[in-house]
Formats: C-alpha cells, structure tokens, sequence
C-alpha cells in the first residue's frame, strides 16, 4: 500500500495523509524480515520490529477505540491497555498477521476519526483536554518516532556492524 502523498488540500486531508504515511514508513521496517529478524531483540528493551507494530496496533485502539469511541477493552479488537503488554507478540503470531492487524486497527480509526471534527474535544486524565487534531499529530509523531526505531533496528539487522576495538 502506497499513500500519495498530500501537501496541499484541506489541513485535515494533509494531517490524516502524513499519519498514513507515517503508518506505512512503519511497516516498511520491517516487511520482507524472517520470523527470525522480525522478532531479535537488539536493544534491551522488549522493542524488536514485530514489537514495534504490535505497539503501533495497540496505540490505535487505545487513542480510537478506546478514547474517542468510547470502547471498552472487551469491545477492543485487541490490546488496549497502557503498558509494556503493547509490545507482547504471541509466538504463534506471523510478522504478516500483526501488519495486518496494524492495518485492520488503522482503518478502524480512519472510520472514528471521520466522525469528528478536527476541533472536537475530550477530556484524557493523563493529557487533559485534547482534540482530535492533537490525537492525529500525536498519532504523527507517535508513528514517525517507532519507525525511526525501526529503520536502526532494521540497519542492524540487514547490515550488522562488526565490533571494532576501541583506540
């Protein structure tokens, strides 16, 4: 899937175009690895290329299904909860099936984020009162920032740096 590439047209036609764009950049770390490659653990954290999807899906439900719909974690499509459990990838789960469950969580919040206006607002305890175009900026750099995790993750893996002694 290739967006085009909005930079001119309505502010919520270029916002919602750089967040699919963003999505996309997201993915493309890690399409095309082995089950191997997507799932090494080269930081210490729980971050690995599936993980980082996983989390993206995660973030989706928890901002749109959760927040602006109003969802319940059983009415959820998956993970919606705040914590590390973002990051969990199930063994028997296939790098193909948690893109495509990324993707199946962003059109589902393609589909709520349509119901409201860019100026609509709602209170978040953690944020305090937030719209939904500070939601789908937040999404923005939620997304750009994983994949730059991805890309270091995935140079590592294509290209890995051999040890070199220190002087």
């Amino acid at each position: 899937m290739h967006t085009k590439v909005i930079d001119a047209g309505s502010e919520r036609a270029v916002i919602e175009g750089m967040l699919d764009r963003n999505r996309e950049a997201l993915i493309a770390t890690a399409r095309g690895l082995s089950e191997v490659d997507a799932r090494r653990r080269l930081v210490a954290s729980l971050t690995t290329p599936i993980s980082l999807i996983k989390h993206a899906a995660a973030a989706e439900r928890i901002w749109f299904q959760r927040f602006w719909a109003g969802l319940g974690e059983s009415e959820c499509d998956g993970y919606s909860r705040r914590d590390e459990g973002t990051f969990a990838v199930a063994e028997g789960e296939s790098l193909d099936e948690v893109i495509a469950e990324f993707e199946r969580a962003s059109r589902r919040s393609r589909e709520i984020a349509a119901g409201f206006d860019l100026d609509d607002t709602k209170d978040n305890p953690r944020e305090g009162t937030v719209s939904m175009r500070w939601t789908l900026l937040a999404m923005i750099q939620e997304f750009a920032r994983h994949a730059g995790h991805g890309d270091i993750l995935r140079e590592q893996i294509d290209k890995p740096i051999l040890a070199q002694p220190n002087p």
